[in-house]
């Protein structure tokens, strides 16, 4: 905005700058007004002062709202005649600023201002100050509060009450809450709405029922039977008491709808989520979002396309709900295909959470050149990597193979959170460099950053890829000791991995039989593997009757006894193995593997020939293992 200082009107007239305060927006909008009150001397006319700061405060632009600020402390404060000490209406707009906005502290700050500055309070002071305790929780300050509406003969407003009600609730205090409530003379729907949400948010349904069940009927509103009806969904077998609210609804919303489908939808039970879906008289976004998120949960993928495929109209969430059933499901090619779209149309732009489920999909094709065009992308656009975008980014060049690439994403991102480390520390153990994963660990050790279970896992995965005994027993060690982290079952399962590969296989059994924990079937497979690998019957034979006793319908685990045995030429103990598995009529999984060329993924099974080039790559396997059998004979020679 440019200041045009003609607008027809006197120079010593304060109306041209009134008119274009609507104008402003920027710091040099606010820098040229700032400049005209100075010149003309208006910045000590009350009235401007007052307009401006009426104008200012309630502004989304932060250069106005802190103009507004500076003019009120510099020109307005403490000035006021005693006829305007009165009214505390400017106050309370600047109150609000800080209650509604940034730096919501400052709001109890200001009232501390006026009570020593004898500036008079009324409801609204005291409620933007319990407005700001509530966002921030802050409890102590809001006490304090309470404490001095009772002191000022506020301590029956009924809008003060439900203001402190939703401070307690907020806060985690339901017990001081639900005192206010039942010594209140009177109360309305907000209170009763108040404490019923804050039952439900805690799981005390029962607790929300009763006080539902008390409500006097015209107090209910929509908010009322929704929040009961959001309760029941949580609960594992609540549908049934969810449903019987909503038949008995006197008015229903899209959130009550929406509501029942999602409960549907997390109990896996689409019939009855498609019964709604179908009966509602409008839908949302919300709507199609959830029932492709149900049917994309329980793998009828393509009823999830086809409602896709029905919308009226889309928009970038429905998308991402699309894209991550196909992601789930292990369709990544068509959840990319869904990105490409987005980007392809201009009515629709992508948000960061479709970049996640994008590289999530590229992570699991391994796709490198199409992350590094989603990277350009993302760069392009300016995305923040300084949160999970930046975890993402890691974790695909990782999974890619690129670990170069990870690294230099990792260490471009200025503020990293233990996540960032986290998937860096993950990306460098699927590359067997557990000492630059130990390293990241003292790294974040000095610089202070509180690592969480997550990062102890990726570390001693890394320490048992590389063999690092030692240092798996160190991380072990610093996560009981120094963190006071108690280990969890994954945390076992790694540290038994770690001594399995080296060999230590009687430290290992004696790791199990030490644990304070119950050793699940991956522990005792883990167990089983070492013990193939390095020929050890002795512990490998009552970790394998260990293995069915938990999970006798896994064929690996016979599978991995009867090859030992064969290794060892105990050819009888194989044989009884096998037949054990034809008995129970169980089936060795095939091997699988694959590879990336010129963009397409090409997978293969063991005995597989269902390729169809599988002729030329069985062909091309034989001339391999024909020339193997001249040069090895070759090479013993030299």
């Amino acid at each position: 905005m440019l200041i045009c200082a003609n607008l027809n009107q006197p120079w010593n007239s304060p109306v041209p700058t009134l008119v274009l305060l609507p104008k402003c927006k920027t710091s040099n909008d606010v820098n040229q007004i700032h400049a005209r009150l100075i010149t003309t001397g208006f910045i000590r006319n009350q009235i401007l002062a007052t307009k401006i700061v009426l104008a200012f405060s309630p502004s989304p632009f932060i250069p106005l709202v802190d103009f507004a600020r500076y003019v009120f402390f510099n020109h307005i404060a403490f000035r006021s005649t005693k006829q305007d000490e009165e009214d505390p209406f400017l106050w309370n707009a600047v109150i609000k600023s800080y209650s509604h906005g940034r730096d919501a502290r400052q709001a109890f700050v200001i009232l501390c201002l006026m009570l020593e500055n004898g500036v008079p309070l009324d409801k609204f002071s005291l409620s933007l100050v319990l407005k700001a305790c509530s966002r921030l929780g802050l409890v102590k300050e809001g006490m304090q509060v309470h404490g001095l509406l009772r002191k000022l003969n506020f301590g029956s407003d009924l809008f003060l009450q439900n203001s402190l009600i939703s401070l307690y609730v907020r806060c985690g205090f339901i017990g001081y809450a639900r005192q206010l409530f039942d010594r209140m003379s009177m109360r309305d729907s907000v209170s009763y709405n108040s404490m019923i949400d804050g039952y439900i948010k805690r799981g005390m349904i029962d607790s929300a029922r009763e006080l539902f069940d008390f409500m006097p009927l015209e107090d209910k509103n929509l908010i009322t039977w929704n929040s009961m009806i959001s309760g029941y969904t949580q609960l594992e077998n609540g549908m049934d008491l969810a449903l019987e609210l909503f038949d008995k609804m006197p008015d229903r919303d899209l959130i009550s709808w929406n509501s029942m489908i999602n409960g549907f939808v997390k109990c896996r039970n689409m019939e009855g989520a498609q019964d709604l879906f179908d009966k509602m008289p409008k839908r949302d976004v919300v709507s199609w979002a959830d029932m492709i998120n149900g049917y994309a949960k329980i793998g009828k993928i393509d009823l999830a396309r086809s409602l896709f495929n029905e919308m009226p109209e889309r928009d970038v969430v429905v998308c991402n709900a699309m894209m991550a059933g196909y992601a789930q499901n292990g369709h990544c090619a068509e959840a990319l295909e869904i990105f490409y779209h987005l980007q392809r149309d201009g009515h629709l732009q992508p948000d960061s959470t479709t970049l996640l489920i994008a590289l999530s999909a590229i992570a699991q094709l391994g796709h490198i050149d199409k992350g590094l065009t989603l990277h350009r992308y993302i760069k392009q656009n300016k995305f923040s990597l300084g949160g999970k975008l930046g975890v993402a980014l890691v974790d695909m060049y990782s999974k890619c193979g690129s670990i170069k690439n990870a690294v230099l994403v990792f260490e471009g991102i200025e503020s990293k959170t233990v996540d960032h480390w986290n998937a860096m520390i993950g990306g460098l153990a699927i590359h067997g460099m557990g000492e630059l994963a130990f390293k990241l660990l003292m790294d974040m050790e000095r610089l202070s950053v509180e690592p969480d279970d997550i990062t102890y896992i990726g570390v001693l995965n890394a320490c048992g890829h590389a063999g690092l005994v030692k240092e798996g027993l160190i991380c072990f060690d610093i996560m009981r000791r120094v963190h006071k982290m108690v280990p969890k079952l994954q945390h076992y399962g790694c540290m038994v991995d770690i001594l399995g590969r080296a060999g230590q296989i009687d430290e290992a059994r004696k790791f199990i039989e030490e644990m304070p924990i119950e050793a699940n079937d991956v522990i005792w497979r883990s167990l089983l593997s070492a013990c193939k690998n390095h020929d050890n019957i002795d512990v490998a034979e009552p970790a394998a009757k260990q293995l069915i006793t938990l999970d006798s319908r896994n064929s690996s685990s016979y599978v991995l006894l009867s090859n030992m045995y064969a290794g060892l030429g105990m050819w009888n103990a194989a044989s009884r193995v096998r037949l054990m598995m034809k008995e129970r009529n169980l089936k060795k999984i095939p091997g699988c593997s694959w590879i990336e060329l010129e963009g397409t993924v090409h997978e293969f099974f063991v005995e597989d020939k269902s390729h169809p080039q599988v002729m030329e790559i069985y062909s091309l396997l034989n001339s391999f293992s024909a020339s193997n059998s001249v040069v090895k004979p070759c090479m013993l020679l030299n």
